[in-house]
């Protein structure tokens, strides 16, 4: 079973950055999308990217410009670069694979993060 494991949460300033980072213990292939989520307390999960094997990228439209999704297949991670951070980025960001195949979905624990002065 694909474990997924994210890191790189906290508390930041507004406008800050930070980076998160999901690792996958098994492997990523083409037929995986990868993607980060977010919820709020109170609040729905929301999609906040997604990244194709191809490295073709999706975006909420709240943090287009602001945020960068990437992938590195051969370490089994996918990042996220989280730049101006603003106070309604506050969430738990979930990192997900989805197969394509099989519309499997597999999420991590979560990671915190807090965009606070």
């Amino acid at each position: 079973q694909v474990q997924l494991v994210e890191s790189g949460g906290g508390l930041v300033l507004p406008g800050g950055s930070l980076r998160l980072s999901c690792a996958a213990s098994g492997r990523i292939f083409s037929i995986h999308v990868m993607g980060w989520y977010r919820q709020a307390p109170g609040k729905q999960r929301e999609l906040v990217a997604t990244i194709t094997n191809s490295g073709i990228t999706n975006y909420a439209d709240s943090v287009k410009g602001r945020f960068t999704i990437s992938r590195d297949n051969a370490k089994n991670t996918v990042y996220l670069q989280m730049n101006s951070l603003k106070p309604e980025d506050t969430a738990v960001y979930f990192c997900n694979r989805k197969n394509l195949i099989t519309t499997m979905n597999d999420w991590g624990q979560g990671t915190q993060v807090t965009v606070s002065s």
